[in-house]
């Protein structure tokens, strides 16, 4: 098997091709283009790089990344009900906490366990003439 030489290789790459796009019925040139290899490479591969980075930018800047499967994020409604269960946890952790202190409230009172109140700090109106 033969050995491409460097230099052949650069000089393919280099060499300058001629595309014309014709009109089938008066075979007129529409337009014409001089390429090489090299120029058709580095422009395909200039247009594959940005609609790469355009992808990756629409899929990290906006809400499509919940809808692919495999990213870890979820779907968007997954994230309503997490948020949703969320908030709803958060108010039965509150009414418990509230229901406990209830309990303990009434526990002293049944127990016996009350702080001493002063009952004669308390300003109260004094009723007079009470009618029968």
């Amino acid at each position: 098997m033969a050995k491409l030489d460097a230099n052949s290789t650069l000089k393919r790459l280099r060499n300058r091709y001629r595309l014309v796009v014709m009109n089938e019925d008066t075979y007129e040139e529409v337009v014409k283009f001089k390429l090489s290899r090299l120029s058709v490479y580095v422009f395909l591969s200039t247009v594959f790089v940005v609609l790469v980075g355009l992808i990756i930018a629409l899929l990290v800047f906006t809400p499509l990344k919940y809808y692919l499967p495999g990213t870890g994020y979820g779907n968007a409604k997954q994230i309503r009900e997490y948020k949703m269960l969320k908030f709803r946890t958060d108010s039965i952790e509150q009414d418990l906490q509230y229901k406990q202190k209830y309990y303990d409230d009434l526990q002293k009172i049944l127990t016996g366990n009350l702080p001493v109140i002063d009952t004669n700090k308390l300003k109260l109106p004094k009723v007079e003439n009470m009618p029968e």
